[in-house]
């Protein structure tokens, strides 16, 4: 069996980590992240509006991590991590869609009534306990 003789502190991976690379990436993404929280509950926005600035906001703390703290670029140290997030990517992206899709129709499928016709519903007294409510205060 042989090993190199080579010393770890010397390997290009190694010598990328930072103190300054770590505290932007931490302030980046806690601002993205903050402005995430403001917008989902500012409900200014509609529906679909927020699902979309929502995902744009996680794309860039993504993109952000991937290149400040995991390092990732085309330099030969660096190549197949890239790769394989660069692969990684669009399967997860599938396989995200396909559960939201899956528990969409499913919800569909299931559900008695959806939630903004039940809660949209006037509280209304039934006809007949009224009915019988002014007939106890005239006996």
């Amino acid at each position: 069996m042989t090993h190199s003789a080579e010393n770890p502190l010397h390997h290009p991976e190694v010598h990328q980590a930072s103190l300054s690379g770590y505290v932007a990436n931490f302030l980046i993404t806690v601002l993205v992240m903050t402005a995430a929280l403001w917008l989902a509950r500012d409900n200014s926005l509609p529906a679909g509006s927020l699902v979309g600035w929502t995902s744009l906001l996680a794309l860039v703390a993504v993109l952000v991590q991937a290149y400040l703290l995991l390092h990732m670029n085309w330099s030969k140290a660096q190549i197949w991590h890239t790769v394989a997030m660069i692969l990684f990517v669009p399967l997860f992206v599938v396989m995200i869609g396909l559960t939201m899709w899956m528990f969409h129709g499913l919800y569909q499928r299931t559900a008695i009534a959806m939630p903004h016709q039940t809660m949209a519903a006037p509280m209304h007294p039934a006809p007949a306990a009224s009915a019988a409510a002014h007939t106890v205060k005239a006996a």
